[in-house]
């Protein structure tokens, strides 16, 4: 039988079974280390606000989202992309 990805599609290794999570997109149960993690900063204070606290010297730290997405919801909003054969087995940055 053919080997499509030498991770087999996960970033398991051989450390038995993985936990699950749900994906952000679609609430789809998917193993955590098969999932596509995206990490956004995002500021709890709107922009006007934080405008004026900062030319008053303030610091407002962001706070980090974090969202784990299926594979098929990745595709679909392009975080990943559909890549050739030859293509699927080199896992360096998609660019």
């Amino acid at each position: 039988m053919p080997k499509k990805r030498t991770s087999r599609g996960r970033a398991k290794g051989g450390k038995g079974s993985s936990g699950t999570v749900h994906c952000s997109q679609c609430g789809a149960m998917v193993p955590r280390d098969k999932a596509k993690k995206i990490t956004g900063r995002i500021t709890l204070v709107e922009p006007q606000l934080a405008k004026e606290l900062k030319s008053q010297g303030a610091y407002i730290a962001p706070s980090t989202d974090v969202k784990f997405y299926c594979v098929s919801c990745a595709v679909h909003r392009g975080i990943v992309k559909v890549r050739s054969e030859n293509d699927r087995r080199n896992s360096g940055k998609l660019g």
